[in-house]
This record gives C-alpha cells, sequence and structure tokens, in this order.
C-alpha cells in the first residue's frame, strides 16, 4: 500500500492511499498541527516499526476504509452501512492495537522533540518508565520523514509504502 502525503499551507496537509484490497479511497484532509510530523505520518511510521497489524493502516490495507470514504458514491453507502455495524463488532485484537498506536504515538512524539531540541521537557505523563525500548527504533524512523516533509513546498508530496 502507498501512503501519500500532500502538504498545505502551515500544517495542513492532504491524504491519500494507494491499496490492492478494497475499494479505491478518496483523498482527506489530515487533522495537521505540526510542522515536521503530520499526525498521520506519526501513526503509519509508529504503526509499521511497533508491528501493529490491525491499527489504521494495517485495516487499510486490508481493504477496511477506516477514516477514509470510497471515491465512488455507490460504495459509499456501502461503506456507511458496514461501519455501522463494525462500530459494534470490532475485534479485541483490533481496540487492543488502535489504543496502543494512540499510546506510542502520544509517547514518540514528544520523545523525539525533546531529543531534536524542538521541545524542552517531555510531559508529565511520559516518564522513563513508560518508553519501552521501540520508541528509539520509531523515533529513528521519525528521523527519516520529518526534515524531508519540513523542507516541502505547499504541494509537494512525500510517498510511504506500508
Amino acid at each position: 500500500m502507498q501512503v501519500v502525503f500532500t502538504k498545505g499551507p502551515g500544517t495542513s496537509y492532504r491524504i491519500a492511499v494507494q491499496r490492492d484490497a478494497g475499494p479505491a479511497l478518496a483523498p482527506r484532509n489530515g487533522p495537521g498541527g505540526h510542522d515536521y510530523l503530520p499526525h498521520d505520518l506519526v501513526h503509519l511510521l509508529v504503526e509499521a516499526e511497533a508491528g501493529i497489524e490491525q491499527g489504521v493502516f494495517g485495516q487499510l490495507a486490508a481493504g477496511d476504509n477506516g477514516m477514509f470514504w470510497p471515491a465512488d458514491p455507490a460504495e459509499r453507502t456501502k461503506a456507511l452501512r458496514r461501519r455501522k455495524m463494525k462500530r459494534t463488532r470490532s475485534s479485541a485484537r483490533e481496540r487492543a492495537d488502535m489504543i496502543r498506536s494512540e499510546e506510542l504515538a502520544g509517547i514518540t512524539l514528544p520523545v523525539w522533540e525533546v531529543r531534536r531540541g524542538h521541545a524542552a521537557d517531555l510531559p508529565a505523563y511520559v516518564t522513563a518508565q513508560h518508553i519501552p525500548p521501540v520508541v528509539d527504533r520509531i523515533v529513528a524512523r521519525f528521523d527519516e520523514y520529518a526534515e524531508r516533509w519540513h523542507a516541502l513546498p505547499v504541494g509537494g508530496t512525500l510517498n510511504v509504502t506500508w
């Protein structure tokens, strides 16, 4: 699966997914909020490096629509029905992987910011005992993409393979 991040003005961005399983997806705007690491890129890198198979991007690769809508309007109606049913029947593994993705994103981004001099201190909820060994690998992955993203002009793209 290919995930394409397109830089917008400020910290905004657009995200598109090209995948083999499931219907073609319409691009969507990301929540923005960071000059170096878009929110969805953080989750993609966290999930890939930590081996989180049923997080947002693993589910997308497997054919789920996740936070996207199908590009085909006829598929959107089917997707809306499936999404309503899925809310009540997601597996324990999916819920655990989504929670793990959120937890690691909440730890790794502040660790990266402190290590790279973008922040002075870690938030109070991140203490040494809350930093698992996988964080160093994830922070290294952030380093691979952060400067490239920051240097992109508006309209520039960053392609990431899942």
